[in-house]
């Protein structure tokens, strides 16, 4: 039989599944032991609405630059698959994954599997044999994972047509992640009931942890003590801090496995780098890429942008999916906005730019891809602007590619 590459495995994986999301514990369950993989090492899991791959991106910074070989999985990715997928800091080839997808297929018989469950299957085969002293996994709908920390960086409302329409119904399924007594760091100012009734071992934001910034440096509180004089993470943005804050407090519980020295923790914040999360691009006019696609995420990258400074004119490229709030999204947007390019995505789940516009008044513009309403908007800018791509992974990934394919950043 010819081997898949991985372009190949990843067509196939897309049609095993009638869903590409599916919640429940016992088909991953089931294929993992058969897999007779195991991971032995301590193992972080971090969910939530928003923030899980910036305290994801922390944490496997700072055990990096205290010289652990780690394990992180993430996703979804922006340009390649690849980037899901990093150890000891290096993503994944195509050989490691393919050989991984022939992993779980040997192993799954029968069982159906979402897209989402082959790439964590794949992850964690990957991971058992690779002698690792941290692993590091984003978890999104449904994961239950066994970990020795959780971190549950946010609650907001988003994918309701899989986990609910309230906070409460959204906390029990993204608290999922907690073992009872076992430490689960909880970064959400108002968690709801669902995940204060959890057994684990809850460490509360305000109450077992947090952060003061002051300006030009800010000082974490937690378990293992205070530590003032931290300069600001390399990543971007209001809500960092309260990511970090996370990350360093999930550490702390795993001191004992996983001791740190403080240089290991700033190096760790200074050097950490994460695509598509406020990222502010070089020159001029100054671009920002944000994967921001729900209210909760939107609001936040509207406190970022007012905080970045003056602008003359704001032009949004925005591109969405269908099952997202799309009115929400842009209400939070919309003060922070002086033009739309409303851009329209692939695929069965890709809204089209008029499904947005329906939602806007003013200055609006309407194009067939988002890199399209990239190329436009950066023609008529000036160099006192500011372009904000949003809205979707694959809006920013558009935009990325583009950029990519036109080197010159700067008129």
């Amino acid at each position: 039989m010819k081997t898949k590459t991985l372009q190949e495995w990843l067509r196939y994986i897309e049609r095993q599944h009638p869903k590409s999301i599916a919640l429940g514990l016992e088909r991953v369950a089931e294929v993992y032991s058969r897999m007779q993989a195991s991971i032995d090492c301590p193992v972080f899991t971090v969910g939530g609405t928003n923030g899980k791959g910036s305290t994801c991106a922390m944490l496997e910074s700072i055990l990096r630059s205290a010289g652990y070989r780690t394990g992180l999985y993430t996703s979804p990715h922006l340009l390649r698959y690849n980037e899901r997928v990093r150890i000891a800091g290096v993503e994944a080839s195509d050989e490691w994954l393919v050989e991984s997808f022939a992993a779980v297929e040997a192993a799954r018989g029968s069982v159906a599997l979402t897209y989402f469950e082959y790439g964590t299957l794949a992850a964690l085969w990957l991971f058992s044999k690779s002698k690792l002293e941290a692993a590091v996994l984003e978890v999104g709908l449904g994961g239950r994972l066994d970990a020795d920390c959780a971190v549950l960086t946010s609650v907001g409302i988003d994918h309701v047509d899989y986990l609910g329409p309230t906070r409460e119904d959204i906390g029990r399924e993204k608290a999922g992640i907690f073992r009872a007594g076992r430490p689960a760091v909880v970064a959400e100012p108002d968690p709801p009931p669902a995940v204060l009734s959890s057994k684990a071992k809850l460490l509360l934001l305000g109450r077992d942890f947090g952060y003061s910034a002051q300006e030009g440096q800010w000082a974490y509180w937690g378990p293992g003590g205070r530590r003032g004089g931290l300069a600001y993470p390399a990543l971007r943005g209001r809500m960092q801090l309260r990511n970090a804050s996370a990350a360093l407090c999930a550490l702390d519980c795993l001191r004992s496995a996983l001791p740190l020295a403080m240089q290991h923790v700033r190096q760790g914040l200074a050097t950490v780098e994460l695509p598509g999360r406020f990222q502010v691009l070089p020159g001029r006019p100054l671009v920002v890429l944000d994967v921001a696609h729900n209210a909760q995420a939107a609001k936040i990258l509207a406190q970022n942008l007012a905080d970045s400074g003056f602008a003359r004119e704001t032009i949004a490229v925005c591109g969405m999916r269908r099952d997202k709030d799309i009115g929400a999204v842009v209400r939070e947007l919309a003060p922070r906005i002086t033009r739309w390019h409303l851009a329209s995505l692939s695929g069965p789940r890709g809204a089209s730019a008029m499904d947005i516009k329906r939602h806007l008044d003013g200055d609006v513009h309407l194009f067939e891809s988002a890199a399209e309403a990239f190329a436009a908007a950066k023609a008529a800018a000036s160099e006192d602007d500011k372009i904000v791509a949003f809205g979707s992974f694959l809006t920013v990934a558009e935009v990325m590619a583009w950029l990519n394919n036109n080197k010159t950043s700067t008129r």
